[in-house]
């Protein structure tokens, strides 16, 4: 069998990443607006990568099965565990309960079927994929990362070709200065590179961590690019008080498409963006998907068998189709939700796994995240940062863009 490809992982990775940030981002960027968004995702982007390298380094001391549950365990104490493990579960299953809220919804219109059947359906088909094997995934990755690049392209470049400079460099004036708002835009941001329980697994796939880390950073630049094109073209075309409705709606997918196709009066550009939709939905729910699938397996010691695999699939995806079924909500909402949970195992773990492996072994040899403890201060203080910001958004004591 040949070796997996970096290119292979990396859209494992961006796909993981893309579905959550590029259907969530708009709405939730609509206070910071252009710059202001463009810094706090940059930013973002970078301390994920960095968090995920750690995680990394980390799981270099074990055996390449284990996951974040083993090391966590070994490593930190069993309350700690714990609640890495329910912050870990809890982001994985808000975000796959997100998209398979959205694609109810989307694929209903499609094929002319309830919300509920059109969920159902879903999450069958594309759940199959990380039944399968962790090749699949890789493949079928790559498939719909050609069809967003593609459908991408279209779409904003015909986006680009309409940007107003003006609007896309709007300034406030005499209201709340738009940087402000880019504190509430991080949990959201944060949760768009939330690809952290999939790190064991591609150091499980590649059987090595340099490679393993060549991958995430260049399936989170993929996603990075996906991201700024996207943002800058909304942006340019869709006027700042335009996202009042779409804010107010719960920034959800079908919402941005209507202003969307309103403000667009081109046929063309409106299919090449709902295909683009779709297929970030389905990558993002596959690649989700496959990182809680494996962190899962691990958790409840389920075999790599076809009786430990079928197991393992009901645990990831049964609760959340339920909840989707019976209460779905928001998008932004539930992604934002997710951000301020996620800075526990996407931020405040991974460097505290590094930093505590690090005094047990003060030689290191292998693979280490440049930066010294530096970094891993950097990483923390980001991680409580963002989710000390959502809380604080919540209590609406910090300002939230509502149009």
């Amino acid at each position: 069998m040949s070796k997996p490809s970096t290119l292979g992982g990396a859209c494992i990775i961006a796909s993981v990443c893309v579905g959550a940030g590029m259907l969530g981002l708009p709405s939730a960027g609509a206070g910071a607006w252009t710059l202001w968004s463009v810094i706090a995702i940059s930013f973002t982007m970078i301390m994920m990568t960095l968090s995920g390298w750690l995680l990394l380094e980390a799981l270099k001391h074990y055996e390449f099965k284990a996951s974040f549950n083993t090391v966590t365990k070994d490593v930190l104490s069993n309350k700690i565990n714990i609640i890495n493990n329910l912050s870990l579960y809890f982001v994985g299953g808000i975000l796959l309960y997100a998209y398979i809220s959205t694609s109810g919804m989307i694929f209903s219109e499609m094929l002319g079927v309830t919300r509920e059947l059109a969920s159902v359906l879903f999450v069958a088909f594309c759940s199959a994929f990380v039944l399968h094997s962790t090749r699949a995934v890789d493949r079928i990755s790559i498939v719909l990362i050609l069809f967003m690049i593609i459908s991408f392209v279209l779409g904003v470049s015909g986006l680009a070709s309409n940007i107003s400079v003006p609007v896309l460099f709007a300034q406030g004036q005499g209201e709340t200065p738009y940087s402000a708002y880019a504190l509430a835009l991080l949990p959201v941001a944060l949760t768009s590179f939330g690809y952290h329980h999939s790190v064991s697994t591609m150091r499980d796939y590649y059987q090595d961590e340099h490679r393993a880390k060549k991958a995430i950073f260049c399936g989170t630049l993929i996603a990075l690019t996906f991201y700024l094109g996207w943002v800058i073209c909304i942006f340019g075309n869709l006027p700042r008080e335009a996202f009042g409705p779409v804010v107010t709606a719960g920034g959800g997918v079908d919402a941005l498409m209507s202003a969307l196709t309103a403000a667009i009066d081109s046929n063309s550009i409106k299919q090449a963006l709902h295909i683009f939709s779709i297929a970030a939905i389905v990558s993002s729910f596959i690649g989700v998907g496959l990182g809680v699938f494996d962190y899962l397996a691990d958790f409840f010691s389920f075999g790599d068998t076809k009786q430990g695999r079928l197991k393992t699939w009901g645990v990831t995806f049964i609760p959340p189709l339920v909840f989707s079924l019976v209460a779905p909500f928001g998008f932004v909402a539930a992604i934002g939700l997710a951000g301020a949970a996620a800075t526990i195992w996407t931020c405040i773990i991974p460097a505290t796994l590094a930093k505590t492996l690090r005094q047990r072994m003060p030689e290191q040899e292998g693979f280490v995240v440049p930066g010294g403890n530096a970094t891993i201060y950097v990483v923390i203080a980001f991680g409580v940062l963002t989710a000390a910001f959502h809380l604080l958004a919540m209590a609406n004591l910090l300002p939230v863009f509502k149009g």
